[in-house]
């Protein structure tokens, strides 16, 4: 059990804001909630399960909305969702196995790389694709590789998941985040059990921070035009300058 002070609570519920926003608008909102739990002293492989919390209430508050206007390709939904499961379980509990330098060291190798990723071209948004889903078996294998991603880090998995629906199943964008956020949740949901099971999970930190990242969702899902995306892409990218800098150096 991790005992907060008033400044920690209120610093988890921003984080989890910033977090749900940025899923939202950008994606790589884990990549706040993570090192900011660290900060707060949670060694990084307990954060790294902690943190799921945030991303099941998140994709759990998407899902209410998205249930409301039906689930495009269902089926397709279903079977890539079952494809991800099993290596994202082996993933949590490979996780699991990693000490906290490990961990670190790691965390800041990912974070480089979603850097590098968040600087990428991004896909134009467009709704009047073709849509039809295609190269079905590749993108079940890649799906498969993306669920051990998510198993075991989550962070970045937007950037992972984005290309697999959309260039390489040819799903519109549109489709492609409703899809995903059925498809996170789904093995995140069984990916907490892991954690819980096999290591340490701290459900009030979790769900703190899941507050913050449910209201961050709302607001960002209610941004439109505007540089919003813009804006929040160059905070991100100086905060994960600085936890780089942290990892690296003054761990």
């Amino acid at each position: 059990m991790m005992d907060l002070v008033w400044w920690e609570i209120v610093v988890l519920i921003v984080a989890g804001f910033g977090a749900g926003l940025v899923n939202v608008m950008a994606g790589g909102g884990s990549i706040l909630t993570v090192p900011i739990m660290m900060f707060l002293g949670m060694p990084g492989p307990v954060a790294n399960g902690t943190n799921r919390i945030t991303i099941v209430a998140h994709n759990a508050s998407a899902i209410v909305t998205y249930l409301r206007h039906g689930v495009p390709h269902a089926k397709l939904c279903v079977t890539l969702t079952l494809v991800a499961i099993p290596p994202a379980l082996l993933g949590a509990w490979l996780s699991t196995k990693l000490n906290n330098e490990q961990f670190e060291g790691l965390l800041a190798i990912v974070m480089v790389a979603v850097l590098i990723l968040m600087q990428a071209p991004q896909a134009k948004k467009q709704s009047d694709a073709d849509n039809e889903p295609k190269n079905l078996r590749l993108g079940h294998v890649l799906m498969a590789i993306a669920g051990f991603w998510g198993g075991f880090i989550q962070i970045g998995m937007g950037f992972v998941v984005l290309p697999i629906m959309h260039r390489v199943i040819g799903l519109s964008l549109v489709d492609t985040n409703i899809l995903k956020v059925f498809i996170i949740f789904t093995y995140t949901l069984l990916a907490v059990f892991v954690f819980a099971a096999t290591s340490e999970v701290l459900w009030l930190v979790g769900a703190i921070a899941a507050i913050g990242n449910i209201a961050g969702g709302m607001v960002g899902a209610r941004l439109t035009l505007s540089h919003g995306e813009q804006l929040i892409r160059r905070v991100l990218t100086i905060a994960i300058i600085a936890m780089i800098i942290k990892l690296l150096f003054f761990s």
